[in-house]
């Protein structure tokens, strides 16, 4: 009989690389009628990867800016992890956070676009929804954390190992539904329809009176909150401004020569999956034709430069967080809770300095 319920219950994964608008998406689609999404988990995200013990989590991997470097990441159906055992306890650790009441089940993971035929060997009745987001975006957001640090060369080619992974998994899925961020966009209620109709549901009625729930977000220690019902919208100035930022970084830093070395490099790859870092950015192509001999001599060692450079970086923060914890086993609680709140007064002063700001 148990067995009877599951197979009419259908498992949602929305994969996309991280910072590529899988977790508004994912909030979308359960909100959608009969669906299910994690919520007020405590995790980040409400991310399902936090919510078991199966699987190893991205961090561990070297985090989402590196993850897919390591064939560890890349999990299928021959993973040794797939036991009865192993699956058993992660429908349970999955199902505890959904409304069981429902019959479609949503989980968002960014690196769930790594593991797509795991997943669909665990929850055989599993719907993939993939979306792809330009890699300029994708790569100088993803940047911001900067525990796992990541030179642009770097970000570049792992979002092109990221969807090459996908690509070659993709033969091996019986149901997907593949969107880009800027099609999401331009037209986030067609996509919503048509996402409805491949999970085989419906869009529900917008209402006027609404409530908010709190959503934890990475780097971002206020979080956000989001409508219960209302569908959340996004927005092409973000991709725009990351846009105008590449081109600064072609046109006027002290390190243009870099970047525009890996912009020649990696734009015939980008090609392949219908960007550009050249023409979509809006970049003056002249710019990358001068000292074309000069660029390849001294670009791979301003990449190694920059590595090195990274390494540094990440280095520096886990150092810090490491003082920060050795503070807290030998201060005094009432040391620490005033450190504690002069933090959270500095937040705050920046952030009201930056809302009365031009």
């Amino acid at each position: 009989m148990q067995e009877e319920v599951r197979s009419k219950h259908k498992y949602v994964f929305v994969c996309g690389m991280a910072r590529s608008g899988t977790s508004l998406l994912g909030r979308n689609i359960a909100r959608f009628n009969d669906c299910s999404g994690f919520r007020n988990t405590g995790v980040f995200e409400d991310e399902g990867q936090f919510l078991q013990d199966v699987y190893a989590v991205a961090s561990e991997y070297g985090g989402s800016s590196r993850c897919a470097f390591d064939p560890r990441a890349h999990r299928t159906e021959s993973s040794e992890l797939l036991t009865s055992e192993n699956v058993a306890r992660l429908r349970a650790s999955w199902q505890a956070h959904w409304d069981n009441s429902k019959t479609i089940f949503v989980e968002k993971t960014p690196e769930n676009l790594l593991m797509t035929r795991f997943l669909q060997a665990a929850f055989p009745n599993a719907y993939f929804v993939v979306m792809k987001r330009h890699p300029v975006p994708v790569s100088i957001a993803g940047q911001k954390w900067k525990v796992n640090f990541v030179p642009l060369h770097r970000m570049f080619a792992h979002w092109l190992r990221c969807h090459e992974i996908f690509a070659e998994d993709k033969p091996h899925l019986k149901r997907v539904y593949e969107l880009t961020y800027e099609d999401y966009i331009a037209n986030a209620e067609k996509c919503h329809q048509e996402i409805a109709a491949f999970l085989g549901t419906t869009v529900p009625t917008q209402l006027k009176d609404d409530t908010y729930r709190h959503v934890t977000e990475w780097g971002n220690p206020a979080g956000r909150w989001v409508p219960e019902q209302a569908m959340e919208e996004a927005s092409g100035a973000h991709n725009q401004k990351y846009f105008d930022r590449w081109r600064r970084f072609l046109a006027d830093s002290f390190f243009k020569s870099y970047y525009r070395y890996i912009a020649r490099k990696y734009e015939p790859r980008f090609a392949r999956y219908g960007y550009s870092v050249i023409r979509d950015c809006g970049v003056d192509q002249t710019i990358l034709k001068a000292n074309g001999r000069v660029l390849q001599m001294i670009g791979p060692l301003e990449c190694l430069g920059a590595d090195a450079w990274a390494l540094a970086v990440r280095a520096w923060v886990r150092f810090q967080g490491w003082l920060r914890l050795v503070a807290k086993a030998v201060l005094p609680e009432f040391v620490i809770e005033k450190v504690r709140r002069s933090r959270q007064n500095a937040s705050t002063e920046k952030k009201e300095v930056g809302a009365v700001s031009p």
